[in-house]
């Protein structure tokens, strides 16, 4: 109902309070009383008309509100997952780089291993075969050469194998100990992504309970104004006298 109707009601119950009244004067009881009847009749139809325009207010009120908390929900949901998922894929980024460059510092460290590979060393006993027979070799004594060149052979072969298990050992041994410290990098980033992914998820739900205060508070607001409205609407002139005794 707009301003107009409003005005012409209350015109209306005007003249016809003055009309009670007037009958009243002049001693028109029963017209009185009809004007009496229709004058509550129409306070109480308006009382009522009142009560449910208010009720629709308020309830148009309160989904306003519930449509504004949702609607800032969504969109501190919509923050958050992006937030989250641009950390998640930054820390991806940062952990496939620090893989890549371990896989070239593996290589790097294999081939500075291989260069520093150093010929084997062999035994005094294999050297002296060795010596006795150049020196059976130089005397012409071939026969007696090639028995001394067979058993230093054997030994020989038997001391590059080895030797070659010993250095193959201290590859492995090396390579072992270059991965475990790479590995060790590797871990202490993931402790900090995943420490910098708990302090985010602790900074939303902080944030979070900030936001359901805040609805909580408003909507406590809202339920406390609406019942004084209502108890202005039912009896305003109670209310009225109650503030004018407390001034």
């Amino acid at each position: 109902m707009n301003e107009v109707q409003e005005s012409a009601i209350a015109d209306f119950l005007q003249i016809l309070e003055e009309h009670r009244k007037n009958c009243e004067q002049h001693g028109k009881y029963a017209e009185a009383e009809v004007a009496k009847t229709r004058l509550d009749e129409i306070k109480s139809h308006e009382a009522n008309r009142r009560r449910e325009s208010m009720k629709a207010q308020q309830t148009k009120e309160r989904l306003g509100m519930e449509e504004a908390h949702m609607l800032e929900y969504q969109q501190f949901t919509s923050k958050w997952e992006k937030r989250c998922k641009d950390y998640d894929d930054q820390s991806e980024s940062q952990l496939n780089a620090m893989r890549e460059r371990h896989l070239e510092e593996l290589k790097e460290f294999q081939q500075k291993l291989l260069q520093r590979q150093q010929k084997p060393k062999y035994s005094p006993q294999l050297l002296t075969y060795r010596k006795t027979e150049e020196h059976l070799a130089r005397a012409k004594n071939y026969a007696q050469a090639h028995k001394i060149k067979e058993k230093a052979d054997r030994l020989q072969a038997k001391e590059t194998e080895q030797w070659n298990k010993m250095k193959q050992k201290e590859l492995f041994q090396k390579e072992g100990q270059f991965k475990n410290c790479k590995r060790q990098e590797l871990s202490a980033l993931q402790k900090r992504i995943n420490a910098g992914r708990e302090e985010q998820l602790q900074r939303r739900a902080f944030e979070l309970e900030r936001l359901i205060q805040r609805y909580r508070n408003v909507k406590k607001a809202l339920a406390h104004e609406q019942l004084l409205q209502c108890h202005l609407q039912e009896d305003p002139e109670r209310i009225q006298a109650e503030k004018l005794q407390k001034c």
